[in-house]
């Protein structure tokens, strides 16, 4: 189900967690923001994936129904990477896990980016380089992606990725607090309602 007038929840504290986090029940049922064609979209451009003038572009050349194929391609990357993730978080990743990474690593080889010079943005005289990427079709929207769920599994520390404690949540993050002791995906959201949820048992228990 689609509620555009919900923005993506991005609270992971890692675009590859936000990733997975694009279906939530962030209110009573669920949100999937990458339903559609027209949702990937929104996605990438919320998230700074993909600039602006590529999205228009690949709006504007896209064959019918061709943006919601590879919409579905994300959902299927989706949910493929969420039982990576629900099955290796809470421990260290380590060579062992490459082959399982395999196809993550066919859809990397398919991306043209390359690294170009250009002047600096304040006009001045400095030069720079950007790594820049050939857009060649709509299925390149992927490569980002792709790209971010790579740099998550290569740079984070599995050990401190763990799952929201909130009663029907679905939401991961990475805990980068000392003593690893967060516990919900928003204390506005999960820990609110478990704050609530003990005041009511309490109450309960005093009546009694």
């Amino acid at each position: 189900m689609e509620h555009h007038h919900l923005p993506p929840i991005f609270i992971a504290d890692s675009l590859g967690l936000d990733f997975l986090n694009s279906v939530a029940t962030p209110i009573d049922s669920e949100v999937d923001w990458l339903a559609s064609g027209d949702g990937l979209i929104d996605w990438l451009a919320q998230a700074e994936l993909v600039p602006a003038t590529v999205i228009a572009e690949i709006k504007a050349s896209a064959m019918p129904g061709e943006l919601d194929k590879i919409a579905h391609q994300a959902r299927n990357l989706r949910e493929w990477f969420r039982q990576f993730v629900r099955d290796r978080k809470g421990t260290a990743l380590t060579c062992e896990h490459l082959k399982e990474l395999e196809s993550l690593n066919r859809l990397l080889r398919r991306d043209e980016a390359f690294t170009e010079i250009v002047g600096a943005e304040d006009g001045g005289g400095a030069l720079k380089t950007v790594m820049s990427r050939r857009w060649r079709s709509p299925e390149s929207l992927l490569l980002p992606i792709a790209e971010s769920l790579a740099r998550f599994v290569c740079e984070e520390d599995f050990s401190r990725v763990k799952a929201c404690e909130g009663h029907a949540c679905t939401l991961m993050f990475v805990d980068r607090t000392r003593r690893k002791s967060r516990r919900w995906c928003s204390m506005a959201i999960c820990g609110n309602r478990a704050k609530q949820a003990a005041h009511r048992l309490r109450s309960r228990s005093d009546e009694a």
